[in-house]
């Protein structure tokens, strides 16, 4: 009996220890889960043990830096919108016009006010005698202005060209967006339609485009814009009167430049402005080619030609020799070559590149700007060409492209066999 009595309270220690061991062993398991899961809502704190990675795969969790360093590390995309960019190195139309852009968040609303206003504010300088009033008089010494405003997400647009005593050219352009259904109004009905929207008339010429036209008389007018006619262009004065001559090759069928592009002498302010949200608005204003026949109108208000803008693509401006370019509609070929997937520098050089496969002694330049903000500049015909842009990411930078070579005709010449 006693032997059973000993057995028994043998039997109930073993259990009794077993049941303890287990009961360690279930604790210890549940507790390792709490430290992994406060692992996971906090990826900054790591377990020492595997150098800051989780054993469990679910987790897997990399050590990251600090929210502090994350706010001032340029790991993100850099904001380039809202912007606005012009050709040449017209600094004070730009600051006008990114100052306008910032009255609002992201530059929203105030796209077409931006590009308005900043090609005014050229026109008011006069900036370096071939925008606004005062410069490139034509063979009657008279100015004549044109230009353009386009709306990138409805594709209106409205231009004047051939404007005569109105100052605000751009603004009359805006007006014919706005108050009509057309699209481009010239010569003195443009005029008639400025008065009649209440812009005040003024004479177009100064002192010093008075002088400009005197010395270009007592210089043979020359150079000048006519061809096969008599007298002689080249050497005289008009009146002119056709003269009967068989159709000479494309190459000896270009009109001449009245100056030579470049850095002395430009030839339109085109400015681009894109807001936070894709609205792109363009602007140009010219008064056009020195010494040009009466009548003349380049590129500047051509949709295509001296600017275009589509809030799906992007948009794109020029300057250069206008009647060329406008044979090529340089910015609408910019737009599309970006559409079809084409980097900004890919699309601007594809624009000139088409121009001067056929025009070897072209010069010029164009600037394309994608919906995002990304832009580039191509040029042609001159050492190289600045412009002004403004973002974010740029405030008020100059900036300047390397123009393509110049191409030259190569002579072929046909080696004989020899005996």
């Amino acid at each position: 009996m006693l032997k059973i009595c000993v057995w028994l309270l043998y039997c109930t220690a073993v259990i009794t220890l077993v049941q303890s061991t287990s009961d360690s062993t279930n604790n210890s398991s549940i507790s390792q889960p709490d430290s992994t899961t406060s692992n996971t809502d906090n990826t900054n704190i790591t377990s020492p043990s595997v150098q800051g990675v989780s054993t469990k795969p679910s987790y897997a969790t990399i050590a990251t830096t600090s929210p502090i360093e994350q706010s001032n590390d340029t790991n993100g995309p850099i904001q380039l919108l809202p912007m606005v960019i012009n050709t040449w190195k017209f600094p004070e139309a730009n600051a006008l016009a990114w100052r306008i852009l910032r009255q609002s968040e992201g530059g929203l609303r105030q796209t077409r006010n931006a590009v308005v206003e900043g090609c005014t504010k050229c026109e008011q300088m006069q900036c370096d005698g071939t925008v606004g009033y005062g410069g490139s008089p034509d063979e009657l010494g008279e100015t004549t202005l044109d230009a353009m405003v386009m709306d990138g997400a409805s594709m209106d647009m409205g231009a004047v060209a051939g404007l005569i005593g109105i100052k605000d050219a751009i603004r009359v352009a805006r007006y014919v967006l706005e108050r009509t259904t057309h699209s481009l109004l010239v010569g003195q009905a443009a005029t008639n339609f400025a008065v009649a929207m209440g812009f005040r008339t003024d004479s177009l010429v100064t002192p010093e485009s008075r002088a400009m036209w005197q010395q270009w008389k007592a210089e043979n007018c020359q150079p000048n814009f006519w061809q096969r006619v008599n007298p002689d262009p080249k050497i005289s004065c008009g009146p002119y009167a056709p003269k009967a001559t068989p159709l000479s090759r494309w190459k000896e069928d270009r009109a001449r430049s009245e100056y030579k592009i470049g850095n002395q002498h430009h030839d339109t302010i085109g400015m681009v402005a894109i807001d936070a949200n894709n609205q792109i608005h363009t602007g140009t204003s010219t008064n056009g080619a020195r010494n040009k026949i009466p009548g003349r109108v380049g590129d500047s208000p051509i949709p295509g030609a001296g600017s275009y803008a589509d809030n799906e693509v992007g948009a794109a401006v020029a300057t250069g020799d206008g009647d060329i370019m406008m044979r090529f509609l340089p910015t609408f070929t910019a737009v599309e070559a970006m559409r079809s997937g084409k980097t900004p520098k890919e699309a601007a050089d594809e624009a000139v590149n088409r121009i001067i496969k056929h025009y070897k002694d072209f010069a010029g330049a164009v600037i394309a700007v994608n919906r995002l903000g990304q832009y580039a500049a191509a040029c042609y015909g001159m050492p190289e060409f600045p412009f002004v842009i403004s973002s974010p990411a740029e405030a008020l930078a100059v900036k300047t492209v390397k123009c393509m070579p110049a191409i030259t005709d190569i002579d072929i010449l046909t080696l004989k066999k020899t005996l």
